[in-house]
């Protein structure tokens, strides 16, 4: 198994990453033995996990959300997925224009 995860940084940005041992990670960032990004921005919360087959599809999603604007991030925090669709769509249209 494998897990993207998001972070709160304590700036207010947030963090996406992957891992097979998310507790060991959260804990590297905790302790500034995480990110680089991370480091200078603890302490970090734990928003958002989700769980995923192999490391390479946590790593495919961690890419997805890392190019997502800030508003769909906070959607998939709380599971709106209303909102990351129209927010895609928005997104799409803004592209045509």
């Amino acid at each position: 198994m494998a897990y993207v995860y998001m972070l709160r940084c304590s700036d207010g940005s947030y963090y996406v990453g992957s891992t097979v041992n998310l507790h060991q990670r959260f804990e590297q960032h905790m302790t500034g033995k995480g990110a680089i990004y991370t480091r200078r921005r603890r302490p970090v919360e734990l928003v958002f996990a989700a769980e995923f087959e192999s490391p390479a599809d946590a790593f495919a999603m961690e890419k997805q959300v890392q190019g997502w604007s800030r508003a769909k991030r906070e959607a998939l925090i709380v599971g709106d997925f209303n909102e990351i669709s129209r927010l895609a769509r928005n997104s799409r249209n803004r592209a045509v224009d």
